[in-house]
């Protein structure tokens, strides 16, 4: 794995976290994915919500086929090596009762908790993978989501592994992946 090349006033970790397919098919410890959750747990949300769940399973435990086959077929072929498989879902609405209205922000926020863990995996030795290659409607109605929460993402957790444990067509795409210039990606003033 080589890192990629960025300021160097960036943090090593953000520089070094990336998303590998390769995982080493061992157990993680409870108490490890406890750290991670939590480190999610801290992040930022609007009015301080925090509309995000995690819901998971373990290699191997009860839940585990049943989260792997809301996988594609693709994300299956190598998240099965991972050590837990997440769903993060968020809640798309705040209030109660009478007071509910839709949550502008609770991708957004979602999105902010998946961050912390990222990081929180990469600093602990772990790799996390965030995927979209999920059929959304079957997994949100075999995992009980109420009508008022949105799955976002699957997440494959894991020490990562060498490049020759994937199938030979994933092999030369175990690399840390580019990114856009910070000159494409900001504006000063409006969009157009």
């Amino acid at each position: 794995m080589t890192t990629r090349t960025t300021n160097p006033a960036i943090l090593p970790l953000i520089r070094e976290r990336w998303s590998p397919r390769s995982f080493d098919a061992g157990a993680m410890p409870q108490a490890d994915l406890e750290v991670l959750l939590e480190a999610a747990g801290l992040a930022p949300s609007a009015y301080n919500i925090q509309p995000w769940t995690f819901l998971y399973a373990h290699r191997d435990d009860a839940h585990w086929e049943r989260f792997l086959a809301l996988l594609v077929e693709f994300n299956q072929g190598w998240a099965k090596e991972a050590s837990v498989l997440l769903f993060a879902v968020s809640k798309t609405t705040m209030g109660e009762g009478d007071q509910v209205s839709p949550s502008h922000s609770h991708s957004f926020d979602a999105g902010a908790a998946w961050q912390n863990l990222a990081l929180q995996a990469a600093h602990m030795g772990y790799a996390a993978h965030g995927m979209t290659g999920v059929d959304f409607a079957r997994a949100a109605a075999e995992l009980g989501v109420p009508d008022d929460h949105r799955v976002e993402a699957a997440i494959a957790l894991g020490r990562p592994a060498p490049a020759d444990r994937l199938p030979e067509f994933l092999r030369d795409k175990e690399v840390v992946s580019g990114r856009k210039p910070v000159a494409e990606i900001m504006r000063a003033g409006p969009f157009a």
